[in-house]
């Protein structure tokens, strides 16, 4: 059963909705890629430092990640949600007054160059000045909040709201949540042993793509992703890591991730030929930095769940099995440079080649 309502089952008013805030996640997406992989490469390229490209094993379900932290890879936690986060909400995503995007806050906040000329519209998302708001504050610890205005009533209003947000849900009730949904406990995490209780947390990174000892802000967005099912709209959830080098969205769609991908020469000629594209085009629309004899593009894996991850058509109580995988991958893409409007993403076998 879905938390959220699919378009068919909504008022023509939350249609549109709908439509208006896909349209504002599809711009966001193309900041995040910007700011999470490529001016991630260039800090590194700036530092004259070699720039640690994912390998492709790490893309697979259940890989392991390096465990080592990269000071030149940006890293951010973004919440983007369709409707209003209720009050209710605010004990675990605490979004308050004091870390609301108010003048006073911000300038109270010693970490953020701002100046005393601050245009209270720069934080709604249609503003010509968002994009260079959000990037002052996607550095800042914790989590950004963006989220529908509750005071727009006559029209549907984005804008970035809170900064600062902490998710103080305990990993141990998300993962609970989760079972609970998928039928693999009936009442509590503890009821079948700590053995058992232990096997469905770390399930529950799995669901979520992520390694069992994952950092900070990706524990952070995966428990608030799994929270957030509580309000009946859909979220979407952006990580920058410092360690998986990849910007990791996760949505009602289940989970993508974006790496920078190295491709040689005779690799990005395949590539043109195979989507019959001139080289110049391929090279021009999907090519974000040239180096030597390699060519570097954006590329998203994007995961489907396994039945084992999805609730039982019969609803029985089942027993979990850990070595039965949770996650697939459904797609491999070259995507477009951010920005380009008319050029498609493109398939390309990269994981299991």
């Amino acid at each position: 059963m879905l938390y959220w309502s699919i378009r068919e089952e909504l008022s023509q008013a939350n249609r549109l909705r709908r439509s208006y805030y896909e349209l504002l996640r599809d711009e966001l997406d193309q900041h995040m890629i910007r700011y999470g992989l490529i001016d991630s490469y260039n800090n590194f390229h700036c530092k004259k430092l070699a720039f640690p490209f994912v390998e492709k094993r790490e893309l697979k379900p259940r890989a392991r990640i390096p465990d080592v932290e990269y000071e030149c890879q940006n890293t951010f936690l973004v919440i983007f949600v369709e409707d209003t986060i209720p009050s209710s909400c605010k004990k675990y995503i605490r979004s308050f007054d004091e870390n609301k995007t108010t003048k006073i806050n911000l300038l109270q906040s010693k970490t953020l160059p701002l100046s005393n000329t601050f245009d209270r519209n720069q934080k709604y998302i249609e503003s010509a000045h968002f994009v260079d708001f959000l990037r002052i504050l996607l550095p800042v610890d914790y989590s950004l909040l963006i989220q529908r205005d509750p005071t727009s009533r006559n029209r549907d209003r984005y804008c970035l709201s809170h900064f600062h947000v902490r998710i103080d849900w305990p990993i141990a009730e998300a993962a609970e949540s989760l079972a609970l949904n998928l039928r693999y406990i009936s009442k509590d995490l503890y009821e079948k042993g700590d053995k058992y209780a232990e096997d469905i947390q770390k399930k529950f990174f799995e669901y979520y793509g992520l390694p069992v000892m994952a950092g900070g802000r990706r524990t952070a967005g995966i428990v608030a992703a799994q929270y957030l099912k509580r309000i009946p709209c859909i979220t979407t959830i952006y990580v920058g890591s410092s360690e998986s080098r990849s910007l990791i969205r996760i949505s009602e769609r289940g989970v993508s991730k974006y790496i920078l991908l190295k491709l040689t020469n005779a690799e990005m000629e395949a590539v043109a030929q195979t989507h019959q594209l001139a080289l110049n085009t391929f090279h021009k629309n999907y090519i974000v930095n040239r180096k030597g004899g390699f060519g570097i593009c954006v590329f998203q894996a994007t995961y489907s769940y396994t039945h084992h991850a999805r609730p039982p058509e019969d609803g029985k109580l089942r027993e979990i099995k850990p070595d039965l995988y949770w996650l697939s991958v459904a797609g491999q893409h070259i995507l477009p440079k951010p920005g380009i409007w008319k050029f498609p993403p493109l398939p390309m076998n990269v994981i299991y080649s």
